[in-house]
């Protein structure tokens, strides 16, 4: 479906912004003088950032009505109805040149290409975009290096290298760098690489993860043993048994949730360009599979926003939600061309694929609004068709754009004009979200009460999601000492004065059973062209035998990758309950007391 620039704006009316929005938006994105001063409101940002994207539009269309491409840009976004990854929202219109949330970077075994992909790590990082690394091709530690025969390092030194590299630099400014760095199953540091980070505070600034082949899951299944691989030699390094192995990674997942796993096979069956290779790297949060130096340009659809009221029920507006995602295609596949690519590498690698990854936010609000709980059949079904069709509407617009614009360069044999080699992606959309003002990504709600640690714990921030406030307050029970006692226990189920049906509607992450965490993705998975990113939460209690049998699943299931954290694993989490949320809730609620009214969450 393409742009109707006929019958501008074609979008809802522009909601305001929380507080912890704005906070966010002030401390990250929005422009400063030199003296460090505040220089621009977060509408003028949402001008910017569509002036800049629509600005492409004359490369392909000498005559394209760019103000009204612009408005559609602008009112997405403005409109909390899509949002491009921060790099965007940082860049366009700056002057400084990466659009593209994540990339990925090749690391042969060589110390040219090591110090070479160093100093490019740096060159990423200070451009907005995180990393994803794949150390598999680097020889063991204890390995020949030169003329000395137990020289080298190994790839668990060498991340720590990256690590300690990138530790400082601020992605954009704003930010510490982020990245993500995998090894085979098969390598012969392994062991060395799942125990990497059992010290909390080594690479800080990477998350872990173990590739996880066919043959490797078969052989853990039957306790055989299996081979490890020296990658300068190819050869037998030594055999250990594969069951051991796997019950290594979940010790350590439980211990701190890292490593992830991801599952290459799989992932490889869905690669959209075989011919210019397999994929062993993913981007930064697990989300896009990528092949060397390709850059990953993501947005969201909020789907909090594509409810609509028809009397006493709601339903999914689908003709809001295919002009959003024809639109978002569009703004994305602008992204692209706009970018300023570090290297001539990164820049061909990306345009002759231009992978985009249009994705989701919001769908726990989504089911709230439908009254649906997250762990339902209903749930995963209606999951199914929102996402299949925004895959169909992707596919489309991006056949129109292929059609107008060019195909991507390597499209030669596929029997349809794809501008696009792939188009859907779920990207975990953290600080994106709450600009939006929705839950992240496809997970379920934390909890309806809660307070976020944010910029490095400088400010707590409440959360009291809205739907759970607007429904507390028509069932009359949105009290004080309500609000104080799910705030420091998270605990909504055990709450005597609260209705049944709210308890079943308002399921938090801890509460949804990892099955259903796991048939939530996979219903993603299945319409979604490249990967899914999320996390199955445990509450603390979880045994190592559960998180066992949740990598498995997700495995048998056809999953891409999976994540399980359990809750308090780790000294420091970005969300909490707990009495550091009193003072905030009784600022909260004297202030509604005061005003009388029903005001947005966060208002304190």
């Amino acid at each position: 479906m393409a742009i109707d620039t006929k019958s501008m704006p074609i979008y809802l009316d522009k909601p305001s912004l929380s507080p912890n929005a704005k906070l966010v938006l002030e401390k990250r994105y929005l422009r400063r003088d030199e003296t460090g001063e505040i220089i621009e409101t977060p509408d003028e940002m949402f001008w910017r950032v569509a002036r800049a994207v629509a600005s492409v539009e004359h490369s392909y269309d000498l005559q394209a009505d760019t103000e009204a491409i612009t408005s559609a840009f602008y009112e997405i976004m403005a409109g909390l109805l899509f949002l491009p990854n921060s790099s965007a929202l940082l860049n366009a219109g700056t002057g400084r040149g990466q659009m593209a949330g994540s990339m990925v970077l090749p690391v042969e075994d060589s110390l040219d290409s090591v110090f070479d992909a160093v100093k490019l790590a740096v060159m990423v990082h200070r451009g907005g975009s995180g990393i994803g690394f794949d150390f598999s091709s680097i020889r063991p530690s204890g390995d020949r290096a030169g003329s000395r025969p137990d020289a080298a390092i190994g790839p668990v030194a060498l991340i720590d290298v990256f690590s300690r590299a990138t530790q400082n630099i601020r992605q954009g400014g704003i930010r510490r760098g982020c990245n993500a760095v995998s090894l085979s199953i098969d390598h012969p540091d392994i062991v060395e690489f799942i125990r990497a980070k059992a010290d909390q505070s080594s690479l800080s600034n990477f998350y872990t993860c173990v590739a996880i082949t066919d043959d490797f899951m078969q052989r853990a299944k039957q306790g055989m043993d299996y081979p490890l691989i020296n990658p300068r030699t190819r050869g037998v390094s030594r055999w250990l048994n594969a069951k051991e192995v796997f019950d290594q990674i979940v010790d350590q997942a439980w211990r701190n949730g890292e490593p992830g796993l991801n599952f290459p096979d799989r992932i490889n069956r869905d690669n959209p360009t075989p011919q210019l290779g397999a994929l062993h790297h993913v981007s930064g949060c697990g989300e896009q599979p990528l092949l060397p130096n390709e850059f990953a340009h993501l947005g969201s659809i909020n789907l909090s926003r594509i409810v609509k009221s028809e009397g006493d029920q709601n339903r999914i507006d689908f003709d809001l939600l295919a002009r959003i995602a024809s639109t978002a295609v569009r703004f994305l596949d602008n992204l692209i061309d706009l970018t300023d690519y570090p290297t001539v590498e990164s820049m061909l690698a990306t345009k002759r694929t231009r992978k985009i990854g249009l994705g989701v936010m919001g769908l726990a609000d989504m089911l709230f609004q439908l009254k649906i709980p997250y762990d339902s059949e209903q749930a995963i079904k209606v999951a199914g068709q929102v996402m299949s069709f925004i895959q169909r509407q992707a596919l489309e617009a991006s056949i129109e754009l292929g059609c107008k614009r060019g195909p991507y360069p390597v499209c030669a044999g596929n029997r349809m004009l794809l501008r696009n080699a792939s188009r859907t992606t779920i990207a975990p959309t953290g600080t994106i979200s709450l600009i939006a003002g929705c839950t992240p990504s496809i997970e379920p709600v934390f909890a309806t009460v809660f307070v976020r640690n944010a910029f490095k714990g400088e400010h707590q921030m409440l959360d009291i999601n809205p739907h759970f406030e607007k429904a507390a307050r028509q069932a009359g029970v949105f009290t004080s000492d309500l609000i104080e006692r799910l705030v420091r226990c998270n605990h909504l189920h055990q709450q005597p004065d609260v209705p049944e049906e709210l308890k079943r509607l308002f399921v938090t992450a801890h509460q949804v059973s990892p099955e259903w965490h796991i048939k939530m993705q996979a219903a993603f998975q299945e319409f979604t062209d490249a990967a899914v990113s999320k996390t199955v939460n445990l509450p603390h209690n979880a045994d190592r035998e559960e998180l066992g049998s949740i990598f498995t699943q997700a495995y048998d299931i056809g999953l891409k990758g999976i994540t399980a954290y359990r809750d308090q694993s780790r000294s420091s989490q970005p969300f909490c309950t707990g009495d550091n949320g009193i003072c905030l809730v009784r600022k909260y609620m004297n202030r509604v007391e005061k005003d009388g009214n029903i005001i947005t969450p966060s208002q304190c």
